[in-house]
């Protein structure tokens, strides 16, 4: 289990997160839902150990950032390094032997292609496959379906479903509710660095009637269409 207590975050004078009390279970997929610059990015960044923060975030079964694979909404790739050599870092980081990686090439991706000359999509599902092949135990995944064909979001929603499966904790966000609903436990609101509203399956709607009444309206109501 991974408790996060008290968690604040802020950058200067600017607080980002506030009072963040969540627990995220083996076997379990969370979903963080809110609006663009509600905290999501920066809350996983915390569990991930990319940024120091105030509070408490507790892994009872050793060092988080050892065993966490956290996928980025737009993964960074060296220049001049190749799909396969990529892959082959993320798994020194964790003394995992591959000998073949053409045999986990579950996205089709041109292996021995320089990784920065892949799109947007290929990029992600080259990073994705990278942690996946870690055996890490928590997987944290910032908007993994955005970007990515509708073939490779089937495949990403299957991959959810066996690590769930295989009993690991899985979080993730996304702005495609569809995607949530086919695939999480439990669903987060988060909003202005707080969350609001936490609910289990047979209640998601109600987050995204939320949503949908204290954003979408509105902002469409400024429109002022006729």
């Amino acid at each position: 289990m991974i408790k996060i207590n008290s968690l604040n975050k802020s950058y200067g004078s600017k607080q980002i997160l506030s009072n963040i009390n969540l627990s995220f279970n083996e076997g379990e997929i969370n979903g963080i839902v809110g609006e663009n610059g509600a905290g999501k990015t920066t809350l996983f960044k915390c569990l991930a150990s990319l940024e120091q923060y105030d509070g408490d975030i507790i892994y009872e079964n050793g060092i988080l950032k050892n065993v966490t694979g956290f996928l980025t909404t737009d993964p960074y790739i060296l220049s001049k390094i190749t799909g396969k050599e990529y892959l082959q870092l993320f798994c020194n980081a964790r003394n995992v032997v591959i000998d073949n990686f053409d045999e986990i090439n579950i996205f089709d991706l041109p292996l021995n292609q320089y990784a920065d000359t892949y799109s947007t999509g290929m990029k992600k599902k080259l990073a994705l496959t990278a942690i996946l092949l870690q055996k890490n135990e928590v997987f944290i995944l910032d908007e993994p379906f955005n970007g990515v064909d509708i073939q490779s979001n089937i495949v990403i929603k299957e991959v959810l479903l066996k690590l769930k499966e295989l009993k690991k904790t899985v979080i993730i966000s996304s702005h495609i509710f569809s995607t949530l609903n086919e695939t999480c436990d439990y669903l987060h609101h988060l909003k202005n660095g707080r969350i609001i509203k936490s609910v289990a399956k047979n209640d998601f709607k109600s987050i995204e009637d939320d949503m949908k009444l204290t954003s979408v309206s509105y902002q469409i109501d400024k429109l002022n269409l006729i």
